[in-house]
């Protein structure tokens, strides 16, 4: 594992949300203060504010390659989608779980719990939900694709 997974692994253990954990290690790339970075990708925890769709980890490192290696010529969109179709192929491929991009999927979730209430952060929270080595698979794969590591 790399000091990005690192990072963002040990974020999810202080209690951020994967998206949060995974943006928050790439602090000094992105030049922002951390209280920035945390409210900025803080809607994106539990699959966008909870409603388990697409993976807060997953969101973070669309966050990160958009900020790092993103576009601001709208005739160059093609190359950054890419990009982030790529990063989300290699995630599903290797995230070890369920081969998705989709929190109720990865959770294996029927159905949304309809609560915005996190789940309080329990050792068992921690042993049962795949959510930290998740934020650390993902933080490593965008340091990857950006040629940070």
């Amino acid at each position: 594992m790399g000091k990005y997974g690192e990072r963002a692994y040990e974020n999810f253990h202080k209690g951020y949300n994967c998206s949060q954990s995974v943006v928050l290690a790439f602090q000094e790339e992105l030049g922002l203060p951390q209280d920035t970075i945390l409210k900025m990708s803080s809607g994106f925890g539990g699959g966008f504010g909870r409603m388990r769709e697409v993976c807060g980890a997953f969101s973070g490192i669309t966050m990160v390659i958009g900020a790092l290696a993103g576009n601001t010529d709208p005739a160059q969109k093609t190359a950054t989608y890419t990009r982030i179709q790529q990063a989300a192929a290699k995630f599903k491929e290797g995230n070890g779980r369920r081969p998705s991009i989709i929190c109720k999927e990865m959770l294996g979730l029927e159905k949304p719990e309809g609560t915005p209430v996190a789940s309080e952060r329990t050792p068992e929270y921690y042993k049962n939900r795949p959510c930290a080595d998740l934020c650390r698979f993902a933080a490593d794969l965008a340091a990857q694709e950006l040629g940070l590591e």
